[in-house]
């Protein structure tokens, strides 16, 4: 079955840009807003409203596919692609992209993203927003056209097999990381809660202490008022390179012994650490600094787990990150791989080399780029899936969750039919 047009719409994401070098800097809040002038490039305010281009994809039955192209929350940030304005991006889209995909036929999703991906635009790859949204419709498409269920073509094509139960979902809580860990408790999430430690005076403290106690809070909030004792969430807690900022990159021994503590802190719940530190300089310098404290936290025993972010953008980067165990589990942040046929290799690549595949994201994407993400880890089964788009909690666990049940409910009726 052909495509036979591609139409464009500017849309909203989930949550915001953020200037991340300006946020590190000191910007400060003024309720939602943060004030103080933005220092990375396109961006006119520390926050603005986060965008996203949907990309339909009309096929020859009048079926429509679609993906939403939305980069991250700090995007040009640790090696990102610049900030992605809708304006600026769908005229690229119908001049160089459409021409190259109707009259195509959706029968193969991997060859259709590999011609994708190889389109360049002034001898520059597309944005990585753009290849994640595009990727998405073609994935959709292949399905429609095919009659199967966007997991189902991932596991065919990739040789794997659709998962039989949820994969478990991790919540973020931005910044209001009270209210929105009680809410986490309530819809009995499995991972929890990001946190965003991402300034040491405000959140971590000058020793860590404050988030020494907010773990302890949010163990004893756990304790309370959990409904069932079979219920251990993991404690996921993203640093942002606070705890490297206060104890130095390189001093393993210091930031394992803080992190160590944490981890006895945290019982009985299990903790992951992500972004331990950031080594703005280098990728290279990254993956020297989180492999060593990695080695030291086994070396002790210590059974924290980190968490792989930073300089961790690429299918490559992935790839090198894994093979040097630079942390215990490894972000596969969605949209800076640009097609979801990256994400898919990436968490099949984490599996083969023993490390623990999170597929990730960021707030600032959308329904339906979580909704399909949903169906690669159904086929792909990392260890969790970021619940997304916001940072409202109740709004991303809904659409994560409900779309992996609705792909459990579908193949369990397949299956019935068949018998």
């Amino acid at each position: 079955m052909k495509i036979i047009d591609v139409v464009c719409s500017k849309g909203r994401t989930g949550f915001y840009f953020d200037d991340q070098r300006a946020i590190k800097q000191g910007a400060g809040h003024d309720g939602v807003f943060y004030t103080g002038a933005p220092v990375t490039e396109g961006f006119t305010s520390v926050r603005q409203a986060g965008e996203s281009i949907s990309v339909m994809l009309i096929l020859e039955d009048g079926q429509i596919a679609y993906g939403d192209c939305a980069a991250v929350q700090y995007s040009g940030a640790g090696g990102r692609d610049p900030l992605f304005l809708a304006k600026d991006f769908i005229p690229l889209i119908l001049e160089h992209i459409k021409p190259e995909l109707v009259g195509k036929e959706a029968d193969n999703f991997r060859s259709l993203t590999a011609m994708m991906e190889a389109i360049e635009v002034d001898g520059k790859r597309l944005h990585t927003a753009i290849r994640y949204g595009v990727s998405q419709a073609l994935l959709d498409a292949v399905a429609k056209a095919t009659g199967r269920l966007m997991c189902e073509v991932v596991a065919d094509e990739y040789g794997c097999t659709v998962s039989e139960t949820p994969i478990p979902i991790f919540t973020q809580s931005g910044d209001d990381r009270y209210d929105n860990s009680d809410k986490m408790i309530i819809k009995g999430a499995q991972v929890l809660p990001h946190a965003l430690i991402n300034n040491v005076k405000d959140k971590l403290g000058e020793q860590g202490e404050k988030l020494a106690d907010y773990v302890a809070w949010l163990r004893d909030r756990i304790l309370a008022h959990r409904t069932s004792e079979d219920y251990l969430p993991v404690l996921h807690i993203d640093c942002y390179g606070t705890i490297g900022a206060v104890f130095g990159n390189n001093n393993y021994a210091a930031m394992a012994d803080y992190i160590e503590e944490l981890g006895r802190i945290a019982k009985p719940f299990h903790l992951r650490i992500e972004g331990p530190m950031d080594c703005d300089s280098t990728r290279e310098a990254q993956i020297e600094a989180l492999s060593g404290l990695t080695r030291e936290l086994d070396a002790r025993g210590c059974d924290v787990e980190l968490v792989a972010d930073e300089w961790c953008n690429t299918l490559e980067d992935i790839m090198l990150f894994a093979d040097a165990k630079a942390g215990h589990m490894v972000q596969i942040k969605t949209p800076d791989l640009g097609g979801v046929n990256n994400t898919i290799e990436a968490v099949l690549y984490c599996k083969k080399k023993g490390i623990g595949a999170y597929q990730g994201g960021t707030c600032n994407e959308t329904d339906r780029s979580a909704q399909v993400c949903v169906n690669c880890a159904m086929a792909t089964q990392p260890v969790q899936i970021l619940a997304k788009p916001g940072m409202g909690v109740d709004e991303g666990f809904m659409i994560v969750y409900n779309e992996m049940e609705r792909i459990l409910a579908l193949r369990a009726a397949k299956k019935a039919v068949k018998k």
